[in-house]
């Protein structure tokens, strides 16, 4: 009979290790096969950080990835013809958080809507606030909710930022915090609380079962191209490493545009191969931010959002000479935009969102 795997009980410092996503030594409990107790694979664990590092890689997962690894394991647990299971749930359920923190948190008072003030028109803000449910807390830190397809939040991930820049701040526990660790913290949330992250703006694919979904690292560079390029549908992994085959399951028959940051160009290609292949949809990766980027961008790390920034910042050159052609190929809407920036134009054509 073959076993479910669990995580590896507390006994020493022995039985704590390296997270291969923070490098924080000591931090990381591993997955271990349910049969033979040793560890399904170095990278299958949950990092105790969840406030500052959150990687949280299960064995579901990990088999989806790696099915061959799956199939070694049934095999090893007898020697004879095996029925394989047919794929179960996780061993409890994956956590929930009441819709009603969501709409309690809901407001534009956070330092980082205030930054986008500066580029970005009032109603610009509020059309991403209401579809992405943004929050914010008393500290004006935003709140970015993972909310999922069918509707259900699954956490919210707290972020400070520079209002006048647009840059993260770090504070105490690290630049990044999160709802369900709070909520954990104060026995809202039971302590074996289930996360299973989503992407951000996940809950926006059932509200627009036809657009064209374009994927970015960041929650930042999300928000910014929704609020540019509204006929596409932007979706955020939340991190480098996040983009899973079991979140890109959400994904079936859509057309996919990933759309890396500068470090995540050769580990994005790769991944969409496999997205295409085990989550039937079209996916294409662009290389924008690899074929614009100067030295000095990519020793800085430059993502999408930096580019659109400064795209936007710096449009004192920028004319419309063809408004027929202008009318022609944009909706009524984004016909507006251009007019009143038209920068956006410029932004449109280099980033081949339009078809010609």
């Amino acid at each position: 009979m073959y076993a479910q795997p669990y995580l590896q009980k507390y006994k020493g410092i022995s039985t704590r290790h390296t997270c291969p996503e923070c490098g924080v030594k000591q931090s990381f409990t591993l997955y271990l096969d349910g049969n033979t107790n040793e560890p399904i694979h170095r990278t299958v664990g949950k990092c105790n950080r969840e406030s500052k590092c959150g990687y949280h890689y299960t064995p579901k997962q990990f088999f989806i990835d790696n099915p061959s690894d799956r199939r070694d394991a049934m095999h090893s647990v007898s020697n004879k013809t095996i029925q394989y299971p047919k794929p179960t749930e996780p061993p409890y359920p994956i956590g929930i958080i009441p819709f009603s923190y969501v709409e309690r948190s809901a407001s534009y008072q956070s330092n980082f809507v205030r930054f986008l003030c500066e580029f970005l028109t009032t109603e610009q803000i509020s059309s991403i606030g209401d579809k992405y449910a943004i929050g914010a807390t008393k500290n004006k830190e935003i709140i970015y909710w993972q909310i999922d397809s069918k509707g259900k939040v699954r956490t919210g991930k707290i972020m400070q930022y520079d209002p006048l820049t647009g840059k993260r701040i770090k504070h105490e526990s690290g630049a990044i915090d999160w709802i369900h660790n709070k909520l954990k913290k104060s026995n809202t949330l039971p302590e074996d609380y289930n996360l299973q992250q989503c992407f951000f703006g996940e809950h926006l694919l059932t509200l627009h079962p036809e657009a064209t979904v374009c994927i970015v690292e960041s929650e930042k560079s999300a928000l910014i191209a929704a609020a540019i390029f509204s006929e596409q549908l932007w979706l955020a992994t939340g991190g480098i490493g996040n983009l899973s085959i079991e979140k890109c399951q959400a994904l079936k028959g859509r057309k996919v545009i990933l759309f890396p940051d500068l470090n995540a160009f050769d580990k994005w290609s790769d991944k969409a191969k496999e997205i295409q292949k085990q989550c039937y949809c079209t996916v294409s990766i662009s290389s924008l931010l690899e074929t614009n980027a100067t030295p000095f961008a990519k020793a800085q790390g430059l993502d999408i959002a930096d580019f659109m920034i400064n795209q936007l910042k710096n449009k004192q050159d920028v004319t419309i000479t063809d408004t027929e052609k202008v009318q022609s190929r944009f909706t009524s809407e984004l016909q507006s935009m251009i007019e009143v920036n038209p920068i956006i134009l410029k932004l449109i054509n280099t980033l081949e969102l339009i078809e010609e």
